[in-house]
């Protein structure tokens, strides 16, 4: 992933972008977002008042995350992010990527922790990486997800101090 670089997203991305989350959404298995959601309903929820980035490598989105305040007031020293990589980035080191360009730039812009507040048990590749970099589980939510193959689901909420 040496040759891959990181930089905000911009309005020539937005077709690539949508090409990343059209099948995450469509799938139902990570996101609380209407599979049957449409290109402008999904990019306005994906970009809509967040920073956005992508992963770009010879021209090619391999993935993108967005990263927002969490809460407005006294919790905005906290942030949120979303992540998704591309399918046939899958493995390659993408969301690892992501996520430490992430920590960086939260703490860049005055952020004092990251949470993820609605982790879906199930996706344990998403867990592990986010444990491995120092995420705790602060929450669970008992079958808070129903998931297309699973079933009902737990929800975890991860947070990490920066």
């Amino acid at each position: 992933m040496s040759d891959s670089v990181i930089r905000s997203a911009r309005e020539e991305d937005l077709e690539g972008i949508w090409a990343m989350l059209e099948p995450v959404f469509a799938a139902g298995e990570t996101y609380t977002v209407d599979p049957d959601i449409d290109r402008a309903g999904a990019l306005s929820y994906w970009t809509g008042g967040k920073k956005v980035f992508v992963v770009e490598r010879n021209g090619e989105l391999l993935g993108t995350y967005y990263i927002v305040r969490n809460q407005k007031g006294g919790g905005s020293h906290v942030c949120n992010c979303g992540f998704v990589t591309a399918a046939a980035a899958q493995g390659l080191g993408v969301a690892r990527m992501m996520l430490e360009h992430s920590l960086e730039t939260a703490k860049a812009d005055g952020f004092r922790a990251m949470q993820f507040n609605f982790v879906v048990a199930s996706n344990k590749r998403a867990v592990e990486i986010w444990q491995r970099y120092g995420f705790d589980i602060v929450g669970r939510l008992p079958e808070a997800f129903h998931h297309p193959r699973d079933g009902y689901v737990d929800a975890l909420v991860m947070y990490r101090k920066l």
